[in-house]
């Protein structure tokens, strides 16, 4: 199931990015010949009359591509994207991020506003339970009413905890309520050296505060610049060396993020496709041959030099870049799977 999730959420981040090309090709007049959702074979395709452009459907939903006129060195499409003013070529290789980087901000605004934002509440039942801790190996399970810890009365969290953290290690009678009746567990705490305190592994449940439109769209806006800010410094961190190869994720350590914030509810899967897709409007930038990041510098070169550089010799240093990210794909995928498998 959660596969299915990461799979739609990662196709519709690239089908997006593909969109807002699309878009903007069409504003400035480039001939589309195909808007595809999915790659291999075809399951759907229709041509339109009208603009004669086909729209497919294909077999893997992995994203999507925009094939425009004029992209192949020798083809002359008198409305091809080679034939368009740089400033309108221009528009349509950057469109793509700016797309994926304005649906974060209204998925970060869908959010705030309809779901809210998560804050811890004050209510006296277990909203987690660490794997292998105190409270997992005596039976508590979330959702759980601690009504009393050593027969005092517990109506709010902070009573709970006070409670526990000074138990000093000693064990703890808990009166608990679940589905209408009354258990009785006895926990041992743990000592944890670092806080000083005595912990069982519970952890407090989550409560979503809806915001009202202006303060989600401020909230919106924020978050969205404020992770952009964080992806730009992991970038420099991966340039310079300071973030080790060990931390990046790639396709299967992101699945696996997704199947994460699934498990945490609609709220968490939104805001973590609304930063991935801030990163892939990003990385999709870096000048690196195949990225969108690349074109618009030889965009930048044409427009400081006044002509092209030879579109064969670009496509072969982008054809080139291609497949320099394809063995960095291969390499981060065995670092996830390496990670994973060693339970990391």
């Amino acid at each position: 199931m959660f596969i299915i999730i990461s799979l739609l959420v990662l196709g519709f981040l690239i089908v997006v990015h593909e969109l807002g090309h699309f878009v903007v090709a069409k504003v400035v007049g480039i001939q589309v010949d195909e808007f595809s959702i999915g790659f291999g074979p075809k399951l759907l395709s229709i041509k339109s009359q009208r603009d004669q452009t086909r729209y497919s459907f294909r077999l893997l939903p992995l994203g999507g591509y925009v094939k425009m006129a004029g992209m192949e060195p020798n083809d002359d499409h008198i409305n091809g994207f080679n034939k368009k003013p740089l400033k309108d070529r221009f528009a349509v290789i950057s469109a793509g991020s700016l797309t994926n980087f304005l649906v974060a901000i209204v998925l970060f605004i869908i959010v705030f506003s309809l779901i809210g934002i998560p804050t811890p509440s004050n209510a006296n039942i277990i909203g987690d339970i660490i794997s292998g801790s105190p409270a997992d190996r005596a039976g508590l399970k979330t959702g759980d009413r601690i009504i009393k810890v050593n027969d005092v009365n517990t109506p709010r969290w902070n009573d709970i905890a006070n409670k526990i953290h000074k138990s000093g290690g000693q064990k703890v009678r808990l009166v608990i309520e679940r589905s209408g009746h009354t258990y009785t567990f006895y926990v041992t705490p743990q000592f944890d050296p670092q806080m000083q305190i005595s912990q069982i592994g519970i952890r407090q449940g989550i409560r979503w505060e809806r915001q009202g439109f202006l303060q989600a769209v401020r909230l919106g806006l924020d978050r969205a610049f404020g992770f952009s800010k964080l992806i730009l410094v992991g970038i420099l961190g991966m340039v310079t060396g300071a973030v080790p190869p060990s931390e990046i994720a790639g396709p299967v350590g992101i699945t696996q993020m997704i199947g994460d914030a699934a498990r945490g509810g609609l709220g968490y899967l939104l805001s973590f496709t609304a930063i991935l897709g801030i990163n892939l409007a990003l990385v999709n930038l870096l000048p690196i041959p195949a990225l969108d990041g690349s074109r618009l510098m030889f965009l930048c070169i044409e427009g400081i030099r006044g002509k092209p550089i030879d579109p064969e010799k670009e496509n072969f240093i982008h054809l080139i870049g291609f497949a320099l990210l394809m063995v960095l794909f291969l390499l981060i995928t065995y670092n996830d799977l390496v990670r994973i498998l060693a339970g990391g």
